[in-house]
């Protein structure tokens, strides 16, 4: 679910700064090996990237299912082919940092984590496109 909430363009830009800290830090442990929190934490990005998009329209995430509401309203928000194909990635790698983080260690290849980073850097700039053209960023 979503709730109408009035923001400001530095709130969104606060939320997306987390994001492109979070892509940094997301690199950082593939560097490392560190390849389920690679995956994770490129996850995160697209999520403060998700937020930031939701903020800048006026809305954010309420109740229990706080993760699959930012990902339901960038399949909205997102309507062309690319964007439509970032938004079915972005819930794909959803469900995998589930399991990464609650159910199963040590499931992330090097090229899955990797994969997921250039996929958050391309959802990243395309949410800072979005927010450029209306005038937010």
């Amino acid at each position: 679910m979503i709730a109408r909430i009035s923001s400001n363009p530095q709130q969104v830009n606060e939320v997306l700064k987390v994001g492109e800290r979070d892509l940094n830090v997301a690199r950082d442990n593939l560097r490392e090996g560190n390849y389920d929190w690679a995956l994770a934490i490129a996850y995160n990005s697209m999520l403060q990237a998700g937020r930031a998009l939701m903020l800048s329209r006026g809305y954010r995430p309420i109740g229990e299912y706080k993760h699959v509401a930012v990902v339901e309203f960038i399949k909205v928000e997102f309507s062309d082919e690319l964007s439509r194909k970032l938004a079915f990635a972005f819930n794909k790698i959803r469900r995998k940092r589930h399991r990464v983080i609650y159910e199963q260690s040590g499931i992330t290849t090097e090229r899955e984590a990797s994969e997921v980073i250039e996929l958050a850097e391309e959802f990243m700039s395309r949410v800072k496109e979005t927010l450029k053209q209306l005038g937010t960023k």
